[in-house]
């Protein structure tokens, strides 16, 4: 009997030894999540290149009428504020570090802020048809729109970074202060008096 029960425990780190084994599947399904998300980006890509082109510049083209004034104008307003509000997006990602996935859910994030100014560089970038057929929408029907959205851009990055800057140096401002402060404090505590004694006088 004592040699059965001696022999019980040695079969015991067999589970942990094991636990390692868990692990292969999890990288499994985690590789098959990353070729579907990247295989349903190329197919999204794809259609959007066929179709978004066109359509952007349909919406545009009907707002603008043809007049260069208002694309100018429309096109400062669409670059100015949907280059400045992703930026924001990612500014606050920075600013506030998480996990991957918090990473990945601002980065879309960002990128779903600034669509329109991705949808008019797909179709002056573009070398498809659908942007082709853009290209010649906005000539006729949104015109000053593309220059407008460049100044736009433009612009709004000059705009972030004068608040990029102004925070920046007022965080920097504050800890001087603050280190300054804490020296003059330092500097205004009496230094403790010399114990003399008392033995001499006794």
């Amino acid at each position: 009997m004592d040699d059965e029960r001696a022999a019980v425990p040695a079969s015991e780190p067999a589970g942990p030894a094991a636990a390692p084994w868990v692990d292969p599947p999890r990288w499994g399904r985690r590789i098959v999540i990353v070729v579907v998300a990247f295989l349903g980006g190329v197919v999204a890509y794809l259609i959007g290149a066929a179709v978004i082109p066109r359509w952007w510049a349909q919406r545009v083209g009907d707002f603008v009428d043809g007049r260069i004034s208002v694309g100018a104008t429309l096109g400062v307003f669409v670059g100015l504020v949907f280059t400045i509000l992703p930026l924001l997006v990612l500014w606050v990602a920075i600013r506030r570090p998480g996990g991957w996935r918090r990473w990945v859910l601002f980065l879309l994030a960002a990128v779903l802020v600034a669509a329109p100014n991705l949808m008019t560089l797909g179709i002056v970038a573009g070398d498809g048809s659908a942007a082709h057929a853009g290209e010649r929408t906005l000539d006729v029907d949104g015109p000053g729109f593309r220059g407008g959205t460049l100044v736009g851009v433009i612009l709004g990055t000059a705009v972030f970074g004068v608040f990029a800057y102004l925070v920046l140096s007022r965080r920097s401002t504050r800890r001087k202060v603050s280190r300054l402060e804490d020296e003059r404090v330092a500097a205004a505590v009496p230094p403790p008096a010399p114990d003399t004694g008392t033995t001499g006088e006794q």
